[in-house]
């Protein structure tokens, strides 16, 4: 039994493992199987009307190790200023009574939002007065110009709080919203924008302009590019997959039937994503893309072979059968290669990073369950609804493969040497390559809150908040001597680096103490809500806030938080932690992205393993791994030259498109061998044979990958745009690797691989079905032909 069983795992087996056995149930039970499909086609059905877009940053990072643990930590204990929204009320005459007074009721306005639980502006903000009490800090009641201009110039220079709000030349304020978070959750953040809005919306004339930014306004915008690319994405990869089916076919139902399968294996994909997630990230949703043009591809290649046994004087109903046995195995095989592409990115921590990984890996699954149950359902519909053949394809797919033939036949050993030495000094890049971050990829590209936070940045003290949280050794929650010091000495070392007057903290309050007002004074004329922003209730821990600007080289960031550390240390200041929203995706980016990258060595591995395992010979894994490897060690190598770094997206998409790429070399392999062994055709021969009958099918494919997925290029998301860009070049390398590498690759070997003509595992499955009751291999007019092209 031990025997059988080993047999059975090792080489008794088709090179599918047996999936293909989905497909031969689809044809013994065709009504069952047809029920099941319906059953789970309206279930996914009810699930799309749900369909939304989280467009939150920290959904990426989440539970990704130190660096969010930390953030989370911080916003827990003083709320911070990452979900502020930023108002920039702008005036060449602020300095006039009654335009101040105007923008004073639009910040009270603001205050008054039911979705604000307090707000920061210069007519917020109160200080301590000579009787114990608190005025404000803009004083009400001006009526001449030369007031006003005095009164904001000594706040804009000598009020630590003032600094950071009202703009050097006075044309500018800043008014700043602190929203509730429970009302802002999920679906809340739009209404809460909406609603701030239709409040700013009254004060903009010809002489106010108020402009809107903050984290939340860059999310708004993120979730309207993302909706708005799963859109174009979805339509542009159907139309033009079914545009190049019609090409390449000659056929408008045989477009059609091609289509049909990658619209369901979509919608499916769609609605097991949204049942387990409850919505999709800027991630996700690049999945459902790739399901529509991998099933496209595949789709392609089953009717191709399909059409070809039919043409061939075959039953076109036991064509389709014939197909389901050839296609299966090397379908399944393909499938794994991409479900690995996709599973090992779930090795790195991050919880935008394994949604994607899993939405990824089920989309596979079930692309390829469309393909072995809806497909073949479908073409024996339209036999008996009276579908004819249609003539055979376009000249133009075969045109690259005499050329191809030709360099493998005449330079196969040149071009399998350069190849080889290309390739491994491809490997120099992809050991030295750093990633890289740059947080206006993250943002839309045409994003309005991101210039007004570049105005926010040139006038004031900045939008993106970077926070150092500094453990105090007292109790006192108005801050005693020694703990206020410390408070004070961090102040300073911030400010040392990101420039004067750009930093708030408990010590800002230094002017009002030297002139005679206790701690607990000023603390109570800021207010409780702004109190905590400095110090918490039980005086236990401090807040120093150094605001910079929005758009700040990442390698810069990285050296500030290290010098700044640093120097904390040599001044004795034990235990402080710097944090906020972009330290955290700063440093947890390089994190991910170190991982993302151990996890493409490992996906590359993994799938040249499988491939040598599936054929049972490690010389189909060596005849793999060249021209599947220099496409992404090619794409790295000009990432790395051109300094652009790895970046999040970089690494996915070169994962992804090297477990795609692979497909190609699977049904290569597959067909060479099936020639090889079943069909009895010398090595030479077997190649040039793969090369006429799949070459044209592996370019059609390509063409379409590469097409449906190059819409992705024009996201107004740029690093969705990125993902495009190099999913496409990687993919278009790829087909040079199997056309002209991989031949000559095997031209030259030929004693090498001459002993894969012997293994013992099925390229394709004969177990009798009720087309085919003999079980036999299919034969007949051109049967034998119609086994090499597998899909």
């Amino acid at each position: 039994m031990f025997k059988r069983l080993w047999a059975h795992f090792v080489y008794d087996r088709s090179i599918g493992f047996g999936l293909e056995h989905i497909g031969l149930t689809t044809l013994r039970y065709p009504r069952a199987v047809a029920l099941a499909v319906l059953a789970f086609s309206i279930f996914c059905f009810t699930q799309i009307p749900k369909a939304n877009v989280d467009g939150d940053l920290l959904r990426v990072y989440a539970d990704s190790g130190h660096y969010y643990d930390a953030y989370e930590q911080l916003a827990d204990t003083f709320g911070t200023f990452e979900n502020d929204i930023y108002v920039l009320v702008s005036s060449p005459r602020l300095t006039e009574p009654e335009t101040l007074e105007r923008v004073r009721e639009l910040a009270f306005d603001l205050e008054l939002n039911d979705y604000a639980v307090g707000t920061m502006s210069p007519f917020t903000l109160r200080k301590p007065s000579g009787n114990g009490g608190s005025v404000p800090a803009v004083p009400e009641g001006f009526d001449n110009f030369a007031d006003v201009a005095r009164a904001l110039t000594d706040l804009q220079q000598n009020d630590p709080m003032m600094r950071n709000l009202i703009t050097p030349d006075l044309t500018g304020v800043v008014l700043i919203m602190f929203p509730n978070q429970e009302m802002t959750r999920g679906e809340g953040s739009k209404a809460m924008i909406a609603s701030v809005r239709e409040t700013i919306a009254y004060y903009a004339d010809d002489n106010i302009s108020v402009e809107l930014t903050g984290p939340p306004l860059w999310t708004s915008e993120m979730v309207n590019a993302a909706l708005d690319d799963q859109v174009k994405f979805t339509l542009w990869g159907l139309a033009l997959g079914s545009i190049i089916a019609l090409l390449a076919l000659r056929s408008l139902s045989g477009a059609l039937l091609v289509a049909a399968t990658p619209v369901l294996a979509v919608i499916w994909s769609m609605g097991l994503i949204l049942f387990f997630f409850g919505s999709f990230s800027f991630l996700t949703i690049i999945v459902t893309t790739l399901v529509l043009v991998i099933s496209f591809a595949e789709s392609m290649f089953f009717v191709f072979n399909w059409l070809a046994y039919w043409r061939d004087g075959m039953e076109p109903n036991k064509a389709v059968d014939a197909t389901v046995k050839l296609v299966g195995p090397a379908a399944a095989l393909t499938m794994l290669t991409t479900f690995v592409s996709f599973a090992s990115l779930a090795l790195t921590p991050g919880q935008g990073i394994r949604e994607f990984a899993i939405a990824g890996a089920i989309g596979t699954f079930l692309l390829f369950v469309c393909l072995m149950t809806f497909l073949p359902l479908l073409l024996k519909l339209a036999i008996r609804i009276g579908f004819k053949p249609p003539k055979r394809s376009s000249l133009v797919l075969t045109a690259p493969l005499p050329l191809a033939w030709f360099i493998a036949s005449r330079f196969g050993r040149q071009v399998s040497v350069l190849a080889i030495v290309v390739t491994l000094l491809l490997l120099i890049p992809y050991g030295l390559i750093k990633p890289h971050f740059a947080f206006e990829d993250f943002v839309a590209s045409d994003s309005s809150a991101l210039s007004t936070s570049a105005e926010i940045d040139e006038g004031v003290g900045g939008v993106a908040p970077l926070y150092i949280r500094v453990p105090l050794a007292g109790t006192d929650p108005n801050v005693d001597d020694v703990d206020f010091e410390k408070i004070r000495t961090v102040h300073r070392i911030l400010e040392s680096h990101i420039g004067q007057n750009k930093v708030i903290s408990a010590a800002s309050i230094v002017d009002y103490t030297d002139s005679g007002f206790s701690r607990k004074e000023v603390f109570d004329s800021v207010g409780p809500f702004m109190r905590k922003r400095f110090v918490t209730d039980d005086g236990g821990q401090a807040l120093v806030t150094g605001f910079m600007p929005t758009i700040i080289d990442s390698d810069y960031l990285k050296q500030l938080v290290l010098d700044v550390t640093a120097e904390m240390q040599a001044a004795g200041i034990e235990g402080a932690e710097i944090g906020g929203l972009r330290v955290l995706i700063t440093f947890a980016t390089d994190q991910i992205v170190t991982g993302l990258q151990l996890d493409l060595t490992l996906s590359v591995l993994v799938n040249l393993a499988l491939i040598g395992f599936a054929f049972q010979s490690f010389r189909v894994a060596l005849a793999s791994a060249i021209p599947n490897l220099f496409p992404v060690l090619g794409t790295e190598a000009w990432l790395y030259f051109s300094g652009q770094g790895l970046q999040l997206t970089t690494v996915i998409a070169l994962t992804i498109a090297f477990g795609i790429a692979v497909d190609d070399t699977v049904h290569f392999l597959s067909h060479y061998l099936h020639s090889r062994r079943e069909e009895g055709r010398p090595h030479l021969e077997a190649i040039k044979h793969t090369l006429d009958r799949i070459g044209g099918a592996i370019v059609a494919t390509t063409i379409i990958l590469c097409a449906g997925v190059v819409i992705v290029v024009f996201s107004d998301l740029p690093q969705v745009a990125l993902f495009g860009t190099l999913f496409v070049s990687t993919l278009a390398f790829a087909v040079i690797g199997d056309l002209f590498i991989l031949p000559a690759l095997l031209a030259a070997g030929g004693k090498f691989f001459h002993p894969l003509g012997r293994i013992r595992v099925g390229t394709a499955d004969h177990d009798a079905t009720p087309d085919d009751p003999t079980g036999d291999t299919i034969t007949g007019e051109g049967g034998t032909e119609g086994h090499s092209t597998p899909a």
